[in-house]
């Protein structure tokens, strides 16, 4: 089969033939139909995450290999079973949830597969859906999505899923409080389309690019703003009446989590998702003195999976923008992507 994948860090994806995995045991063989490209891709390409300064998280020292092909928001038929795989038919159109964990550890055991430190990722540890197959550990990770367009579904997988999750931290929102989303790209117009969904509270959304806060106003947000404007911070202490209540940033940037801490109101909480990089200096005694919570989201839960695809597939969610492109571009789409080309979401078809 074809896979496109990582042979050097940062280098252009190569075209390769490798073998077709035959699945064993629990183990599904999925024949890839689309797939998603994440902006985290982009990190794993670079083989690192900046931790700020001149700190890396290096892949390589945590175990990832080269080869290696990614892809972690996947969809496609099933076509092959291992011998113990129960639960789907040949045949079947799903969706590859990839968050998963080691399967024997005690939070695993419990349910919790994020917490796991052994994960077994689709994608992001183990060969994604850059490819023309992709193998699931078991039948449980694969999520029906009748009815709904599959580019787009399959985005569902990583963007859909972590702003669902993001969003649930901040239901406790009231109708006259606002919510304000940082970054209206991929996963920020995930969020942006189902925020109504899931949080009763007025949508604000900056973003420094203007085509995405016009796609953002499409998409459903009440007030768009350029957060690199000066004015930015005091006229939304205005229009709030003292800030922001519930803020979700989706860049992870020190300019856009900095500016969420200035435009929070008292008691404010701030949900960082985006992993851009870097650091900020953080006034510990603001914590307390402002009531101010800074927490971070790591994709979403495979029961929070099910509950996004329920609400996709009863009309109460937006889709985001997808832009379909051929498996054999995936190494142009994901240095496109880098570029800041799309809006909205690249998805590899086959």
């Amino acid at each position: 089969m074809k896979a496109y994948q990582i042979v050097k860090w940062g280098e252009p994806l190569e075209e390769r033939e490798v073998p077709t995995p035959e699945p064993q045991g629990t183990e599904v063989l999925v024949r890839v139909t689309a797939s998603g490209i994440c902006h985290s891709d982009i990190h794993i390409w670079d083989g690192y995450f900046d931790m700020g300064g001149d700190n890396k998280l290096s892949l390589e020292a945590r175990g990832m290999q080269l080869p290696f092909t990614m892809g972690h928001e996947t969809l496609g038929e099933v076509v092959a079973l291992g011998p113990d795989a129960t639960g789907v038919e040949i045949g079947g159109k799903r969706i590859v949830f990839p968050w998963i964990g080691c399967g024997e550890c005690d939070v695993c055991q419990r349910g919790e597969d994020l917490l796991c430190l052994a994960p077994r990722t689709v994608g992001t540890r183990y060969a994604g859906g850059y490819a023309e197959y992709c193998i699931v550990p078991h039948a449980k990770y694969l999520v029906p999505f009748a009815d709904v367009d599959e580019p787009y579904a399959a985005t569902c997988a990583c963007s859909g899923v972590t702003a669902y999750s993001a969003l649930k931290k901040l239901k406790h929102l009231r109708p006259e409080q606002h919510l304000m989303i940082v970054g209206a790209g991929g996963v920020g117009l995930a969020g942006i389309g189902m925020a109504k969904a899931v949080v009763d509270a007025k949508l604000i959304v900056a973003d420094i690019d203007p085509a995405k806060r016009a796609a953002a106003l499409a998409a459903g947000a009440d007030i768009v703003i350029d957060n690199s404007d000066e004015s930015a911070v005091a006229s939304l202490l205005e229009k709030t009446g003292g800030g922001v209540h519930g803020i979700i940033d989706f860049v992870g940037a020190p300019a856009s989590t900095g500016f969420a801490m200035q435009a929070a109101a008292r008691e404010a909480k701030i949900v960082v998702v985006g992993l851009f990089g870097g650091a900020i200096p953080v006034p510990l005694a603001s914590l307390p003195l402002r009531m101010m919570s800074l927490v971070g989201s790591y994709v979403g839960t495979l029961d929070e999976m099910h509950e996004l695809m329920a609400l996709v597939q009863a009309g109460k969610v937006k889709p985001v923008p997808v832009t379909s492109r051929p498996l054999r571009e995936a190494g142009q789409a994901i240095a496109d992507l880098r570029d800041g080309k799309a809006v909205g979401r690249y998805v590899l078809v086959n």
